[in-house]
């Protein structure tokens, strides 16, 4: 589906064409022009291959989709992946834009996610200056834009964490909460494979040999690998911590086991005395004192039980009860 078609000269606004005058417009000197799709068909697609030239790798993984975060160089065009990743429902739901980026066009194709580049539109307009850098300036202000989304989703997995870490030592969460941490791992994981890509993707667009298209804005994709590398950072603080809390949390299971252990060893020792002297006065022998005195029975419970208070006692005081 066609979102935009725009032209711009100078940094500003020329006006919205159609697909037809692409091609009569990319001949202005000066202009440049900037297509949105979203979820567009191999035919929409072939229509923007022969409208710009587009490189046929680039318009293959474009349909196929399901790409890695990446930027591929094809002469003069870029080719360049980013994944849209958002939560839904407790689950990050993860989508694609693909940018292909020339000297006088951009070209935006946002795939399986809803969220709209409306404000990239509207805050590059709104800086003239900075759009006269041309398609290089908007890949910037894209990619800036994917990178931003990922913010809040950090800062939310660092607040589950933080909940998480504070129940570690609540008797009777451990298994529960090695359920919930290796959610929030998996969760961490496809962030992960969103951002280290894109991240070394950013670095080739602003040190060493720069494509010629984003040469103007090499300072700018700069900024974004430092996002880029602040939030991998923060990834790896909270993969460390998630970590250590599922080995804490299989610690606490383990002291849990030797407790109940401790606890059916007592009580097992404790039953066992008392089956000792039941056994031997049991045997039924005919030369047994006890047999004949009259308190033979009661001094035979009273035994029992007192050695079996004795062991309570002592389990008890050793901290096994």
């Amino acid at each position: 589906m066609l979102i935009n078609c725009t032209a711009y000269q100078h940094g500003r606004k020329l006006a919205d064409i159609p697909v037809e005058a692409i091609r009569d417009t990319l001949q202005q000197p000066d202009t440049f022009v900037w297509v949105a799709l979203k979820d567009p068909s191999a035919n929409e697609l072939a229509v923007m291959k022969n409208e710009f030239d587009l490189h046929e790798l680039a318009i293959e993984d474009a349909n196929h989709r399901h790409q890695r975060p990446k930027v591929e160089e094809y002469e003069d065009e870029l080719f360049a992946v980013m994944h849209l990743v958002e939560e839904r429902e407790g689950k990050l739901q993860v989508g694609e834009v693909h940018v292909f980026v020339g000297a006088n066009y951009i070209l935006s194709v946002r795939n399986n996610h809803e969220r709209d580049f409306l404000g990239v539109r509207a805050r590059c307009e709104r800086e003239p200056k900075m759009l006269a850098k041309g398609p290089g300036y908007v890949l910037y202000a894209l990619m800036d834009a994917v990178v931003d989304g990922y913010f809040p989703l950090i800062e939310k997995l660092e607040t589950e964490v933080e909940a998480l870490e504070e129940r570690i030592f609540t008797r009777g969460a451990a298994r529960s909460n090695i359920r919930r941490l290796y959610r929030l791992k998996r969760k961490v994981t496809l962030l992960r494979h969103a951002v280290l890509p894109l991240m070394e993707a950013a670095g080739k667009l602003h040190s060493g040999r720069v494509p010629e298209v984003c040469a103007k804005s090499r300072h700018y994709f700069r900024d974004v690998y430092d996002h880029l590398a602040r939030i991998n950072a923060s990834l790896d603080g909270i993969r460390d911590t998630i970590g250590t809390a599922i080995q804490v949390n299989l610690s606490m299971v383990t002291i849990d086991q030797t407790e109940i252990s401790k606890r059916l060893a007592a009580w097992a020792g404790i039953f066992a005395v008392a089956t000792a002297f039941a056994g031997i006065w049991g045997m039924n022998f005919n030369h047994m004192p006890e047999l004949t005195w009259e308190y033979g029975y009661l001094f035979g419970l009273g035994v029992i039980a007192s050695a079996a208070s004795f062991l309570w006692w002592r389990f008890r005081k050793a901290g096994w009860l």
